[in-house]
């Protein structure tokens, strides 16, 4: 995988290189990373990227020929990638979209700056416009950032369990399931006695539980749109059931204590 990222600040990419997931999948050539500076392809003294809007209003503009250059320049280096505009119109980013770009052979990823780029680059030089949600930046460098990271660790052999980004929050509409470590009891809370009995069959179904659990607590909407499994429906059930037994119960003491009388 190629990664190539146009930019008129380089160097806030030098630290990432050289850190965490990224660096090794650099280190151990599953990934190449690199960056344009699209002020080398700006025209006069000052290399001028940007100008004022036509039709008036406040902020630049990023002009198109430094863009169509660096561009083309990317296109030159990695002929079979993928152009992506880190803008907030685009495409929220997530983990399925982050699974299609892993299977590219590369990205080149434009970060705009000011008040956005002249919309003849989109229309004729951009392949996707991505956003990482509905929120504004100052540049796309850090969204940039993050989609490097995610399609990164999803390239085989990067992390270090063969299954480990599949088993990530989000890689199938799932929340992760709860992780414990030592020690075995921290400030009074004890780690749940199934993760300590060396039966891996109860182990996975708590896994699927807590992971049922936190999705559902925390975003229910990822269970509104995912196909359960026989296993995941029998879970579900089973809280009704218990849900069922707690309001009866309640009930059996009067309607006062439901109303809170």
């Amino acid at each position: 995988m190629n990664f190539i990222v146009l930019t008129i600040f380089p160097e806030m990419f030098n630290p990432f290189w050289d850190h965490g997931i990224v660096h090794r999948g650099i280190s151990c050539n599953k990934i190449s990373a690199s960056t344009i500076n699209i002020r080398d392809f700006g025209k006069g003294r000052h290399r001028v990227t940007d100008d004022r809007p036509y039709g008036g209003g406040c902020g630049m503009v990023m002009k198109p020929e430094p863009l169509a250059g660096a561009i083309r320049e990317a296109q030159k280096k990695t002929p079979f990638s993928k152009t992506i505009c880190l803008t907030p119109q685009g495409r929220v980013f997530n983990q399925r979209i982050a699974r299609e770009f892993a299977a590219l052979e590369g990205l080149v990823l434009v970060c705009g700056r000011y008040e956005g780029m002249d919309e003849r680059i989109l229309h004729d030089f951009i392949d996707y416009e991505i956003s990482i949600g509905d929120y504004i930046l100052t540049g796309g460098e850090i969204a940039a950032m993050v989609v490097i990271d995610a399609v990164t660790r999803l390239i085989p052999g990067i992390l270090g369990g063969a299954d480990s980004a599949e088993k990530d929050s989000f890689s199938d509409d799932l929340l992760e399931h709860a992780h414990f470590t030592r020690p075995r009891t921290f400030e009074g809370e004890a780690v749940p006695e199934v993760l300590l009995s060396g039966n891996h069959r109860e182990i996975e179904k708590w896994r699927v539980e807590t992971a049922l659990i936190r999705t559902f607590l925390k975003r229910q909407d990822l269970l509104e749109k995912r196909v359960l499994s026989n296993q995941e429906i029998e879970i579900l059930k089973k809280w009704c059931r218990d849900i069922e037994t707690i309001v009866q119960a309640q009930s059996l003491r009067g309607a006062d204590t439901l109303s809170g009388g």
